[in-house]
């Protein structure tokens, strides 16, 4: 698969960390994607889809600038947002640091 959607699903990886912890629904969400991306055996990603490892809300900021690099077309910032705001409303709970996400990415969105 293709380095962009590793970096997307590494990502949304990131995105379901930011309350502290993956929910059941977020991490069932990931899985389905990693699947549907062929990824669910990547190696690198691996600690990750199965909660060995956590990722700071640092490092998730850090792979979405990489992400979208320095001037990202509307395109990509709205599947990116698109992407990240279906798997923080998988578990039908919020947390202030993915509406503050949410918001970033519509702030870039509209930019």
């Amino acid at each position: 698969m293709s380095d962009t959607a590793k970096q997307l699903l590494k990502i949304l990886i990131g995105a379901a960390w930011l309350d502290g912890q993956v929910q059941p629904e977020e991490q069932q969400r990931l899985h389905q994607i990693a699947q549907q991306k062929g990824l669910l055996d990547d190696a690198e990603l691996h600690p990750w889809l199965n909660g060995q490892r956590s990722v700071s809300a640092e490092e998730c900021h850090l792979w979405i600038d990489e992400y979208l690099g320095p001037n990202p077309a509307l395109e990509k910032v709205q599947a990116l947002l698109e992407e990240i705001s279906g798997l923080i409303y998988s578990d039908s709970d919020v947390d202030d640091s993915e509406a503050q996400l949410l918001i970033e990415l519509q702030q870039k969105e509209d930019a």
